[in-house]
């Protein structure tokens, strides 16, 4: 017969299991009893609240996933929960875990992430890398950690001296190569061969190719606005006629709050000609009226009735580039995004057009794709 205590235990884990289902439609957690194990009560009400104040799903998503992370590594590291602050011993030992010298660890397995951490992470599916930790992803469990702080009411140290030193020499230390979510953008060259492989007319195909036309069309779409579209974003417009051409379907596409828009602010992309037919193509096989727009197919070609996973978006994108023949490896969802920036560049058309489409705020990151654009063609790269 379970004690008082482990029954009180048990209660407060099926509550926050309860609580996280409550924001799932926001939410989506495949893994919501081991989180529910993970975060504490004020982790979730804190969840909970930024759901209501309107905070955008995919960085609600991702605030989440490095709370879990934090939280498992606390744990594994130090055998208790967060604490909140969080002293700057603590701040040290996180960097010191995640940013190390493969050779130093190589004759000092003391140096790094100590391997029964480690392990306990893995076993967790927390860990997947087996290197140090890109300096990038550590900071932004940082930037989390201090988020949730000041959300707390608390003064954290994450500007601490110390702090911002060790993370410093440990880049300084280990020098990565800056690499891109996707190693190859898809351009139009690239985006032809993929819709090649879609020419059979299955319903498989039908959604494949619609997902890579609306995907790349819309502005280089994110993986996760893509799996989350809905028939309801979804808004006919007046057909567009061009120098006397035939009129070309229309269709906006009502994005909500995104990763790089206010709070505030409703995105609103255009879709026309081609990419508006190929999803018309989709939604009338697949019988779609209502609720998510692209879905997984079974074997037998039956249409879930649910929307397919961020993930399975990077599957597709892979899975198209081997059918034609291309390194897949190469590849991924995010090149949709890069690509059409770099098909824009190569085809002349001004960068402030571009991004009205593709939605990004900087400028500077949105000119790097046409500034390499133009410095691959240029005559600098040609002396020789």
């Amino acid at each position: 017969m379970p004690t008082k205590r482990k029954t009180a235990a048990l209660t407060g884990v099926d509550h926050r299991a309860t609580e996280l289902d409550t924001i799932a439609a926001v939410l989506p957690i495949d893994r919501r009893d081991e989180l529910a194990e993970l975060l504490s009560d004020e982790d979730v009400a804190t969840l909970r609240h930024l759901v209501n104040e309107g905070m955008g799903d995919n960085t609600l998503r991702a605030l989440t996933s490095d709370l879990a992370y934090l939280q498992a590594w606390s744990l594994a590291a130090t055998g208790h929960a967060l604490p909140w602050p969080a002293p700057e011993a603590l701040l040290l030992k996180f960097v010191a875990h995640h940013l190390w010298d493969p050779d130093k660890r190589a004759v000092d397995r003391q140096h790094g992430m100590p391997d029964a951490v480690e392990q306990n992470l893995r076993d967790q599916r927390f860990l997947k890398s087996t290197g140090p930790h890109a300096p990038d992803t550590v900071r932004r469990r940082l930037a989390t950690w201090s988020t949730l702080t000041k959300w707390r009411g608390l003064a954290g140290t994450f500007s601490s001296p110390a702090l911002k030193s060790a993370i410093r020499l440990a880049v300084r230390a280990v020098p990565r190569p800056r690499r891109r979510k996707s190693a190859k953008a898809v351009t139009g060259d690239i985006l032809a061969k993929l819709l090649a492989t879609c020419e059979t007319g299955s319903i498989r195909d039908l959604r494949d190719r619609a997902i890579l036309m609306v995907a790349f069309a819309s502005g280089g779409r994110r993986r996760s606005e893509i799996a989350s579209l809905r028939v309801e974003q979804l808004a006919r417009e007046e057909p567009i006629a061009i120098d006397g051409t035939p009129p070309l379907p229309s269709l906006a596409i009502h994005l909500g709050r995104t990763k790089t828009s206010g709070s505030d602010h409703e995105e609103v992309v255009y879709l026309t000609g081609r990419p508006v037919d190929a999803l018309g193509a989709w939604l009338e096989i697949a019988k779609i009226e209502r609720g998510p727009v692209f879905r997984k197919i079974d074997r037998w070609g039956n249409v879930a009735k649910t929307a397919l996973d961020p993930q399975a978006i990077n599957a597709i994108v892979k899975q198209r580039a081997e059918m034609a023949g291309l390194d897949s490896g190469e590849f991924s969802a995010h090149g949709l995004r890069s690509g059409y920036l770099t098909e824009a560049a190569n085809r002349g058309i001004p960068l402030p057009e571009a991004m009205e489409q593709s939605r990004h705020r900087s400028v500077q990151q949105a000119s790097s794709y046409y500034n390499n654009a133009t410095r691959r063609s240029g005559r600098a790269a040609r002396l020789l």
